[in-house]
């Protein structure tokens, strides 16, 4: 590593030790990059002001405030409980069936909702007490609702996918739609097991839904399941663009909420209003924070550097090599910072070896999404992790306990997207091919 890499990891360390936020800490490294080294002698530091703003002017990130909206809305609304009540009736006499519904509800709650932290907080709170008084350890319980959740990150929208679409210069379109494959096989693995720990745990199935609370729950959940319709077939089918169909989610979240189902009211509009403020302005100061720290890496040629010297990757390295050191990184980041920083910090150091390896860009989106949803799941300091403790109130020992053998799943689900591309692909090729 060079003398420039090694002081602005320092200096990194060094910021967030001392309790800094992250944003302080890439903002620091950059500022002292370009202000203290002689590869930088002919550039202004007004530069770091200039790409902060160019980070978050890309028209695609209009998308990212609009999901948290609407995520908000359908949070305080009864669209999770209408979508729980819906997978319980079809699914909840087999066995495995409460954990089963867990990790469908999870699914469908983040393919409107796109939010990782909005499904643990709207799926979790209802379905912990059910599946506590089955008979399931709460270890498996928070476990299986902390990593179920992370399926939101795949199934469009994701806001992950937005953010790497926006540094990488990939499709948004593409990336939403190559999710669903990968999030599909984590849901089907995750079923499977659910079946396994239920039957080695003794757990009996629940009573069987009579055919009219099953037509019920159908007409009830009807209307949530406009979301993923209109999100995925709006793209899909070309009437609409993600950023397009980000404010429809807004618009159907708010005509369902407050005029059918009204649940909440124009008083609550404010308060909704000033949470969304207030997680997406978090998000756009990283983003722009992190395109300041990635143009001074670039302009000192860090990537290069650091891809041949820390992973061995060159030009001669296989698409296989590639995928598995960015896996590999992705992952260990997001066991220490959100995820967001991750993908902004190392998109720009690996993009320029997955594209001399000539790899789809759409299968490394899909990748780094993957690797970015189970480090966010992952000890020691996975975000969704300190969101199930503050939801849950339970100590930490007690949250992550019992997740090993789901992030052992989620990682053969890796594994298994990087030899067989086509999980990811398929779907994309299907609608853009």
């Amino acid at each position: 590593m060079t003398t420039l890499g090694l002081v602005i990891l320092l200096i990194m360390v060094a910021v967030l030790l001392s309790g800094a936020p992250m944003k302080v800490a890439l903002l620091s490294a950059a500022l002292v990059a370009v202000v203290g080294f002689d590869a930088f002698r002919n550039v202004s530091p007004q530069i770091l002001i200039q790409q902060w703003i160019t980070g978050i002017a890309p028209a695609a990130l209009i998308a990212v405030p609009m999901f948290i909206l609407a995520a908000e809305i359908m949070t305080r609304g009864q669209t999770a409980t209408r979508l729980l009540d819906f997978v319980a009736a079809f699914v909840g006499h087999r066995q495995g069936g409460l954990p089963i519904t867990s990790a469908v509800a999870c699914t469908l709650f983040g393919a409107i909702s796109g939010s990782t932290q909005a499904t643990v907080v709207a799926i979790g709170g209802p379905l912990r007490p059910r599946l506590l008084a089955a008979g399931y350890p709460d270890s498996f319980t928070m476990a299986l609702l902390i990593n179920a959740s992370d399926i939101a990150l795949l199934i469009p929208p994701s806001i992950g996918m937005i953010v790497y679409g926006v540094v990488s210069g990939t499709s948004i379109g593409e990336l939403f739609i190559a999710g669903v494959g990968p999030g599909l096989l984590i849901l089907l693995l995750f079923c499977i097991y659910s079946v396994i720990a239920s039957r080695r745990l003794g757990i009996r199935p629940q009573a069987k839904a009579s055919s009219e609370a099953r037509r019920r729950a159908s007409r009830r959940v009807f209307l949530p399941l406009g979301f993923p319709v209109i999100i995925i077939g709006g793209i899909y089918s070309g009437v609409f663009s993600p950023t397009e169909a980000a404010a429809v989610s807004v618009l159907y979240a708010a005509i369902l909420e407050l005029g059918v189902y009204r649940t909440l009211s124009f008083r609550n509009l404010p308060d909704i209003a000033l949470s969304t403020g207030l997680v997406t302005a978090v998000v756009f100061v990283l983003v722009g924070a992190g395109q300041a720290f990635s143009w001074v890496i670039s302009y000192a040629d860090l990537p290069r550097v650091l891809v041949e010297n820390v992973f061995g990757l060159d030009a001669a390295s296989s698409q296989l090599q590639v995928l598995l050191s960015i896996a590999a990184a992705y992952f260990v980041g997001c066991m220490f910072v959100d995820p967001i920083v991750v993908i902004l910090i190392l998109t720009p150091i690996f993009a320029p070896a997955a594209a001399a390896a000539g790899v789809d860009p759409v299968l490394v989106g899909a990748v780094v999404t993957m690797q970015v949803a189970i480090g966010s799941a992952t000890p020691p300091f996975g975000c969704d992790i300190f969101t199930a403790v503050a939801v849950f109130r339970r100590p930490y020992l007690d949250v992550i306990r019992g997740t090993p053998p789901f992030i052992a799943i989620l990682l053969v689900s890796a594994l298994l997207v990087i030899a067989q591309p086509g999980i990811a692909l398929w779907l994309r090729d299907l609608a853009f091919g």
